[in-house]
């Protein structure tokens, strides 16, 4: 592996964009992991973020949660993805490839053969990965961004806040495997502080990333420094990929919150624009991060 590049601001619009263009989007199950439901939901105990790593936690309690990218059809742009899912060497020896991160942890197992990972679900839908030229990633934590390095011909973009989260001294201990994305590919950073951004219904900061509606990208930290959530507009319906603004529906009804995040002011704010704009727009399709219940539910297209 080469030095990494150092990203540059993205130029918006990307090209590709027409007017009143729709997108086809295929969910892509790319992994499953088994975790203590006290991980998504924090417990009331004082040992609740132990619990949530699977301290005193009986398997029973324990719940399968998916790992998944986003394959995106646009007229003028052709296919990409949000975010990559895992790589496969993730399924041969987690512990070993996702370094101090489940090494200091028995808490998730990881299932996941060859079939699982992001170029096969392209494959299996006659997309050739090397036909992607654009990776839109909500954010850089493991089960997002493993995938990255088996798409080199991409344009990868993700937020200056989350580049830098990544980057940072520590980052191996919130999520980051600095061997996932330090890869001399061309990064691209969009910045949701800069002038020109703009509000989008309930959420505070958006861009339109091709200049056509078609798809939005939301600035919703908490999470993690950085994360962003993507609204795509089909032919049927809005769907909003959250990411990790939200990982379950339960989160989104209720409110509960997880065991960890980067900054829990900003999580609940980023899910309260959320909840608003489901609200607001009762006929959009939210996905949230890794509810498997959610998951099953969804359709192999939405046109």
């Amino acid at each position: 592996m080469g030095e990494t590049r150092e990203p540059r601001p993205v130029q918006l619009p990307l090209p590709g964009g027409q007017q009143g263009a729709t997108v086809r989007l295929h969910p892509l199950l790319c992994g499953e992991m088994t975790w203590p439901d006290a991980w998504p939901h924090k417990s009331d105990s004082r040992l609740a973020k132990l619990h949530a790593l699977g301290f005193r936690q009986p398997r029973s309690e324990w719940v399968p949660l998916p790992i998944v990218a986003f394959l995106v059809e646009h007229p003028g742009v052709g296919p990409f993805l949000i975010d990559t899912g895992f790589h496969p060497s993730i399924g041969e020896n987690p512990k070993e490839n996702l370094g101090r991160l489940l090494s200091a942890t028995s808490a998730a197992t990881v299932e996941m053969d060859d079939s699982y990972t992001a170029p096969e679900r392209l494959r299996a839908r006659g997309i050739d990965p090397s036909s992607i030229g654009l990776v839109v990633m909500t954010h850089l934590h493991y089960d997002h961004a493993s995938g990255i390095s088996q798409f080199p011909g991409a344009t990868f973009v993700v937020t200056e806040r989350e580049w830098s989260a990544a980057h940072r001294r520590g980052s191996a201990l919130r999520g980051y495997v600095g061997g996932h994305f330090d890869h001399p590919f061309d990064w691209r950073t969009l910045d949701f502080h800069a002038p020109g951004v703009t509000s989008f219904a309930t959420f505070g900061r958006s861009l339109d990333l091709f200049g056509d509606g078609s798809v939005i990208a939301l600035f919703t930290p908490g999470h993690t420094h950085g994360h962003m959530s993507v609204l795509l507009r089909t032919s049927g319906q809005e769907v909003l990929v959250i990411g990790d603004a939200a990982y379950t529906r339960r989160t989104l009804r209720t409110g509960q919150r997880p065991a960890y995040a980067d900054d829990m002011h900003l999580f609940d704010r980023s899910l309260r624009e959320i909840q608003l704009f489901a609200e607001q727009s009762p006929e959009a399709l939210l996905i949230p991060g890794h509810d498997m219940g959610a998951w099953r539910a969804l359709d192999d297209v939405y046109e």
